[in-house]
């Protein structure tokens, strides 16, 4: 089966979680630090305290990915949402998903491909695969960690080639 990764936009990663970018025009972002700084409020509740979690930030340093890639295992954090952000430059990567409902059938999934500035937050108990950078480089991870490990694998059968049109 294969899968093409299609450019990442809000509306069509709707029902998997939130694109995270700030438009070129800077609309919506409000001065602060005496003018010298213009802030954007991208998230308000990042859904990271279910069963006593709290907040993780971690850098995750990710080497580039081979494409076309196989897809034999998806994850889902049920109880927390899972960030990713790319830092320092363009950093571009394919986020492979499927609805938060029972394991994913190979047909479920979808792929996006991130235009190098664009950061995601994945809904709590979104099907995802680990990260596929595009780029290697740095990439900020937000998640929820507690004592009990939130993480759930699925083994996807028949596997899954995913690539995109670059």
């Amino acid at each position: 089966m294969k899968l093409i990764a299609q450019p990442l936009t809000a509306e069509g990663f709707m029902p998997y979680g939130t694109v995270i970018a700030v438009a070129d025009d800077s609309a919506g972002g409000r001065l602060i630090n005496s003018g010298t700084t213009l802030r954007f409020d991208l998230i308000d509740d990042m859904q990271l305290s279910a069963e006593a979690g709290r907040p993780m930030l971690a850098l995750f340093r990710a080497q580039a990915r081979s494409f076309p890639h196989a897809v034999t295992e998806m994850e889902r954090h049920a109880l927390g949402s899972q960030t990713f952000v790319p830092m320092g430059g363009k950093r571009r990567f394919v986020i492979v998903v499927a609805r938060a409902d029972a394991a994913p059938s190979a047909d479920a999934l979808t792929a996006f491909v991130t235009d190098g500035r664009q950061g995601v937050m994945l809904a709590p108990g979104t099907w995802h695969h680990a990260l596929l950078a595009v780029d290697a480089g740095d990439f900020v991870v937000v998640e929820r960690v507690a004592a009990t490990v939130d993480c759930d694998v699925y083994e996807v059968n028949p596997i899954v080639s995913v690539t995109w049109a670059g």
